[in-house]
């Protein structure tokens, strides 16, 4: 029988794995190429998936849902992987990352637009708080400072361009989802189309063949296993958990998974990046407070 704390620590474990996948994607990355390394994560988390959670009924699945909600899925997934991939540098990789975590603040916005959901006014200050920590980070030492963010940016759009399109992609997701899914679950299916994606992308991008090693092996099924046991224990706490806890202490990813691949990458980040990301941090969980001001 799952008690609701033991589900609610398998939720929380499940937050920990996801924090390392910044630093784990990017060391498979420097090892087997952008595209090759993240096809070869998502197959191997696919397969995890389905022994453990078996393959999705398909059948009854809204066909509105399987399309849509399998389309953003999928096209997130891509973005965040390649926009960690393609970055110059481990320390950009880290940089880059921040900017996906606009999403907490957007999938509330999108909730309120779409969903109906009631809010109070502090989703102003929650949005405004997080974009002002990305912004903050991205001007590198000397904090918020629009011409060297600029710069910042313009050294490697394509990375930032993909972190941003695959913050609203997430938040889209998790509102579709909610509206849609009438309580299926298609993560594994997921995974598999999201991993035939990537493997196409390989296939006609002209990207280098990727050269295999130990050492790749053991990163790929690190962050494929990471990967593949955070959604699945996710599911159970949201399932059976204490839901409020388990997205409270979501909102303190960034600064986690910053804080472990750091330490993988060995790289280090300017003292501007941790009030940035904590900003990012405040601001998800203020607009998370103004749906809770109006339950």
């Amino acid at each position: 029988m799952m008690t609701k704390n033991r589900a609610t620590l398998l939720g929380a474990l499940a937050i920990l794995l996801w924090s390392t996948m910044v630093g784990l994607v990017r060391s498979v990355s420097e090892l087997l190429g952008p595209t090759g390394g993240a096809a070869m994560i998502y197959s191997v988390a696919a397969v995890m998936l389905c022994l453990t959670m078996g393959w999705p009924k398909i059948g009854r699945f809204p066909r509105r849902y399987l399309l849509l909600g399998s389309s953003l899925f999928v096209a997130y997934e891509v973005c965040i992987a390649l926009a960690i991939g393609h970055a110059g540098t481990a320390t950009q990789a880290i940089e880059v990352s921040i900017v996906n975590y606009l999403w907490p603040g957007l999938t509330v916005l999108f909730a309120i637009l779409f969903n109906g959901q009631r809010a109070s006014l502090w989703i102003v200050p929650g949005l405004a708080l997080s974009l002002f920590g990305v912004c903050y980070v991205q001007g590198g030492e000397h904090g918020l400072q629009w011409a060297g963010m600029l710069a910042n940016i313009r050294l490697n759009p394509l990375s930032y361009a993909l972190a941003l399109i695959g913050a609203v992609l997430w938040a889209s997701y998790c509102t579709v989802t909610s509206r849609m899914a009438n309580g299926q679950n298609g993560v594994p299916l997921f995974f598999v189309l999201t991993a035939l994606t990537l493997w196409v992308k390989f296939l006609l991008g002209g990207e280098t063949a990727p050269v295999f090693s130990a050492v790749a092996a053991g990163w790929v099924v690190l962050a494929a296993g990471a990967l593949g046991a955070g959604y699945a224990l996710w599911n159970v706490g949201i399932l059976h958990g204490h839901v409020t806890l388990l997205a409270g202490f979501s909102y303190f990813t960034p600064i986690l998974s910053a804080l472990f691949a750091m330490t993988v990458l060995h790289s280090s980040l300017a003292p501007t990046f941790w009030p940035g990301a904590l900003m990012v941090c405040g601001g998800s969980i203020l607009s998370w407070w103004a749906t809770r001001q109006t339950a």
